[in-house]
This record gives C-alpha cells, sequence and structure tokens, in this order.
C-alpha cells in the first residue's frame, strides 16, 4: 500500500504561529525508515529518504474588495467630486470616476456649506471640480481627469465582480399541459440519442 501521510504537530504550529503571518518557512518532507512520508520543520534524520526541501510562504485573507493599489491611491490621494446636478457634463465626469472603478466621495455644492468650501477650493463656483489629494481640477475634460487619477495610482479598469449576476426569471408562466398530451422535455434533457 502507498506510503501513509503523518501530519506532524509541528507543521500544525507553522501554520498557526504569529496568526499566519510568516515570511517564509523551510519544511522538509522525506520518506522514514518504516516507509512512512513525513512533513518536519526539523532537519531529516541521515536513515530518511527522498529529502525535499519545501517553503511555506505567508498565509493571508484577502477581505477588501478594492484591490491593493486603489487601497493605497485611497489613503494617499483620496478623490472628492463636487458636483450638483448640472446635466450631462456632470453625469459624464461622474461615470467616469465609475468606469474606473475609483472610490470617491460626492460635495453636492448646493447643500449646505458645500458652496463655499468650492468657492475656498478654486475660487470659482463652477462644476464639476475633481480632487485628486491636492491636486484639484476644474472643469470636466477627461484626459486631464484620467492622468490626474493615473499619477494617483488608481487603476484603468475597476476590479472584477466576485458575485454572480443573478438569472432574470423566466417571464413566461408555464402553459397548462391539455389532458392526453405529452410535455416536452425540459431544457438541456433534450439530448440526441
Amino acid at each position: 500500500m502507498a506510503a501513509r501521510t503523518i501530519l506532524v504537530p509541528a507543521l500544525a504550529a507553522l501554520a498557526l504561529t504569529a496568526g499566519g503571518a510568516l515570511a517564509q518557512t523551510q519544511v522538509y518532507r522525506y520518506t522514514d525508515a518504516d516507509g512512512r512520508v513525513v512533513y518536519s520543520d526539523r532537519a531529516p534524520p541521515g536513515s530518511a529518504k527522498n529529502v525535499q526541501p519545501k517553503r511555506l510562504g505567508a498565509n493571508y485573507i484577502e477581505t477588501s474588495q478594492l484591490p491593493l493599489a486603489s487601497q493605497q491611491a485611497v489613503e494617499r490621494f483620496p478623490v472628492t467630486l463636487y458636483t450638483y446636478d448640472c446635466g450631462e457634463v456632470c453625469q459624464n465626469a461622474e461615470a467616469l470616476l465609475n468606469r474606473r472603478g475609483v472610490p470617491f466621495t460626492t460635495v453636492d455644492v448646493t447643500q449646505g456649506e458645500n458652496g463655499a468650501k468650492l468657492q475656498a477650493l478654486t475660487g470659482e463656483e463652477r462644476v464639476p471640480v475633481l480632487q485628486v489629494g491636492d491636486r484639484v481640477e476644474k472643469g470636466y475634460l477627461e484626459s486631464k481627469w484620467q492622468a490626474a487619477l493615473d499619477s494617483a495610482g488608481y487603476p484603468k479598469t475597476p476590479p472584477p465582480r466576485n458575485t454572480p449576476t443573478p438569472r432574470a426569471p423566466d417571464s413566461q408562466p408555464p402553459a397548462p399541459k391539455a389532458e392526453g398530451s405529452v410535455a416536452p422535455p425540459a431544457k438541456g434533457t433534450d439530448y440526441p440519442k
């Protein structure tokens, strides 16, 4: 029978050490004198056969929906869009940010003190205005906005979707069966014989 695998407690301890935040750990796989496969963090004995050194990388769990590049850009250069319902220009400005998957804060300049914030930032009351960190782009010009986002390190495309798109339910209810009729086979089951 094939050699049995023995899980050495040291290997389990390695995986749990420091909450899984190991850099690179040396582990050995070998066959002992009794023919059993052993994994250990200790050097194998001289009688071991088929010794294979292995490297274990750090363990981590991805908990954020944003890619690392976007997370770093958001921390260093947060994006703020100053706008209001100004029609197609403001819609195109917001659409650009959404197309690139850029997280941003929207400031409606018609609400409260937001108009005064815009005036202090730009010296004008014209929208849309894009603020990327300390950089301010007045008016919507896609090439300038793209350049500002590129220089801040935002990815050019949004992260891939992780959840499948739900299927729309069938719009037609099933037709009632006439007595003595035979129903057609269900979709996918009418393969040729």
